[in-house]
């Protein structure tokens, strides 16, 4: 007898105490067996082997007056006793609850063997979440960031670019370098804030860093004052062959943020010294567009056949 026949048969006959209590019995009986299972499915899952997709380390600065969260990951054959070096991929928004996990995905995806687009590459992302503090530079009049569609409030701190640009070479970098197995070659991933900033330590140090990978930069910070001198800054810094991707979203969603991005490639193309990919997508908007942008830059600025095998 189901329950809903049971609670019929209450209402109208009185003699029904007989169904219900076979009824509870009922019921009392799945409860025990749900119990069962859910308890044995638990205990079954604290016996499964762990899923690792990386390690966090915890990272003091001296430059920041802070702790900051690194997360690495490591290529599936990493081994600290062989002589294989590899090449460093760091991610500025890198936190577990960032992009961490789909970037390192992505490359682990593209070194595998029966791909091969690039070596075996470590992920360093770099976790916080003071980024509208560490990704912009100083500017004197703030009353931009209204016009942008942003209140004054969202950014109570701000300008500290250049001791988070000090933090990473002169604390991030030497860390990763002296305890991971690191070539040399180093690439940088940067969306929005973050590719602000990616696009600042490109025209001021652009020796930091091998590969730059720009993901719909926040140009508009400062009313465009770094995209306004970007040229300058590249004549009298670039020293070195580099390589950059930029990539932008939908045009429609920011007819402005478009138009900034187009001048900056402008500038970057012109340059002898930066083999440069534009990539525009269109089915893309500012929020969704870091996932199909990386891998495009893995494919456009790593053809399978640069590295010798």
């Amino acid at each position: 007898m189901s329950n809903s026949q049971g609670f019929q048969n209450k209402i109208i006959q009185k003699n029904s105490v007989g169904k219900r209590d076979i009824s509870d019995m009922i019921g009392n009986r799945m409860l025990i067996l749900l119990i069962l299972f859910f308890f044995n499915t638990d205990c079954l899952a604290q016996n499964g082997t762990p899923l690792l997709m990386g390690r966090s380390e915890i990272l003091h600065s001296k430059v920041l007056g802070e702790d900051r969260m690194i997360n690495i990951y490591l290529p599936d054959n990493y081994n600290p006793n062989d002589s294989v070096r590899y090449p460093i991929v760091y991610v500025l928004d890198g936190g577990i609850d960032e992009d961490f996990f789909h970037i390192a995905g992505i490359v682990r995806f593209s070194t595998q063997p029966w791909i091969d687009r690039f070596p075996q590459s470590i992920v360093v992302g770099i976790g916080g979440n003071t980024r509208r503090r560490d990704f912009t530079f100083p500017v004197e009049n703030t009353d931009f960031i209204e016009k942008e569609g942003f209140q004054k409030a969202s950014f109570p701190s701000y300008g500290g670019s250049e001791k988070y640009r000090t933090f990473m070479k002169k604390e991030l970098i030497p860390y990763i370098s002296g305890n991971y197995k690191s070539n040399g070659k180093q690439t940088l991933i940067g969306e929005s804030l973050a590719g602000l900033l990616s696009v600042e330590i490109l025209l001021k140090q652009p020796e930091l860093f091998d590969d730059y990978i720009i993901i719909s930069p926040s140009l508009w910070w400062g009313e465009e004052s770094l995209l306004k001198r970007a040229a300058k800054f590249l004549q009298g810094n670039l020293k070195k062959d580099i390589k950059v991707y930029l990539g932008v979203p939908n045009k429609e969603e920011d007819v402005r943020m478009y138009d900034e991005a187009i001048a900056l490639s402008d500038i970057l193309n012109n340059n002898k010294k930066i083999h440069f990919v534009f990539d525009y997508m269109p089915d893309e908007l500012h929020s969704t567009v870091i996932h199909q942008a990386v891998y495009n830059a893995f494919k456009k600025l790593y053809p399978k056949t640069f590295y010798s095998k």
